[in-house]
């Protein structure tokens, strides 16, 4: 007969571990939260108005933090991916979108081709300085005509010689005003299609390369956002990086990456609105008692516990996929669908349970609001992700 010592009952303070992280995955993530937490998270109201300094991406790289799945032969730690959704996840708690926003750029959008697709020399001219936060990079997709169709893309590389000649625009560049180099997607041959992409690496320096215009934003006001104008810009015949027609294919995979480490970065933000609010519902009282004991609330936070939960089982399950060499668009394409929605639902509702307070500057949530909102769009909107998943069951 079962005693009453013996009844297996539930611990809701159990610490939560998914299967995909190991002992130096926690080790890891207890280095990079040490450093948030002691470098970082002080400074979010400060650099909201004056975005976060270029000496982060030096310090960071001081500290490994830059190229945790890059080998160790270019400086890198030679970790998995997972190593990279450790980072995406506990940069949540600078308590600042733009800066995560930025470092995640650098560290998973625009040096991942330069590893993948760029040449021993490339890699130790762009890569290696990269991961050493001596180079900051950006990552030239979106123009003025051109955002979800990648396809509408018009900036053009002519050869001339032995030089290509660029000619162009792009805009919504993240890192663009501070970015020492950037990976730039242009048209080499406007009638082949698909086939027609070719990807260069252009240093910022060059004569022709203009930043125009620094963008101001709803939210991410902590990173730098870039209108970016290329007019005759002149590049080695090394520039090319990857295979001259097939840019696209290239910038496609790379993009797949970016999607699901935004969706970690959602998934995580997310919860760090929960606490954070779950902390205010606790201590805030009405009525006289905490709001967190009136049936409303409690539902509402049952709610959000349960949606972030799904899309971060949902995450490390496709994280895992991807890990181990599948291709898995679809479920990509649903992680970041999902996280990016609900994260947006979460901050909403921590907001609402904030009240008044909610909407003043100093509790931090109306930022982490209009800093999330930026995910539904970035790194492929909604709509897209939608028609991705639609089209992947032959409709």
């Amino acid at each position: 007969m079962a005693t009453a010592e013996k009844v297996l009952k539930p611990d809701f303070e159990t610490r939560r571990k998914h299967f995909i992280f190991t002992e130096e995955h926690d080790q890891l993530r207890e280095s990079i939260r040490g450093f948030v937490k002691k470098e970082l998270a002080p400074h979010a109201m400060e650099w909201e108005e004056t975005t976060f300094p270029d000496s982060v991406f030096r310090r960071m790289g001081e500290l490994g933090f830059l190229g945790l799945s890059y080998p160790e032969e270019y400086g890198g730690q030679g970790g998995d991916y997972y190593a990279n959704l450790v980072l995406a996840e506990e940069m949540a708690g600078a308590n600042c979108g733009g800066l995560s926003m930025g470092v995640a750029v650098h560290t998973d959008m625009a040096t991942p081709p330069v590893h993948l697709f760029g040449t021993e020399q490339q890699k130790q001219d762009y890569l290696v300085p990269s991961i050493k936060g001596e180079k900051i990079s950006c990552l030239g997709i979106t123009e003025p005509d051109a955002g979800s169709d990648v396809a509408g893309i018009k900036t053009r590389a002519v050869r001339d010689g032995d030089e290509w000649v660029i000619n162009g625009s792009k805009t919504y560049i993240t890192n663009g005003h501070r970015a020492d180099f950037i990976v730039l997607v242009t048209k080499t041959d406007p009638d082949a299609g698909y086939d027609g992409f070719s990807l260069f690496l252009v240093d910022m320096d060059r004569d022709g390369v203009i930043r125009e215009k620094k963008l101001e934003k709803l939210g991410m006001h902590a990173s730098d956002t870039a209108l970016l104008a290329f007019q005759d810009v002149r590049v080695p015949e090394d520039a090319l990086l990857g295979q001259e027609g097939k840019g696209f294919y290239h910038i496609m995979w790379e993009l797949q990456g970016e999607r699901l480490i935004g969706a970690a970065g959602c998934v995580a933000g997310a919860q760090r609105c929960f606490d954070r609010t779950l902390e205010y519902a606790t201590d805030r009282t009405a009525f006289g008692r905490p709001i967190g004991r009136f049936q409303a609330i409690r539902h509402k936070f049952a709610d959000m516990a349960t949606k972030i939960e799904a899309a971060r089982q949902m995450v490390y399950t496709t994280a895992w996929r991807f890990q181990n060499g599948e291709y898995p668009v679809r479920e990509i394409s649903m992680a970041k669908l999902y996280s990016a929605r609900i994260a947006c639902e979460v901050t909403d509702e921590c907001l609402q349970i904030h009240g008044g307070a909610g909407y003043m500057k100093e509790y931090g949530i109306e930022r982490a609001w209009r800093d999330m909102r930026l995910n539904r769009i970035g790194a492929g909107t909604d709509e897209v992700m939608l028609d991705v998943i639609g089209r992947s069951y032959g409709l």
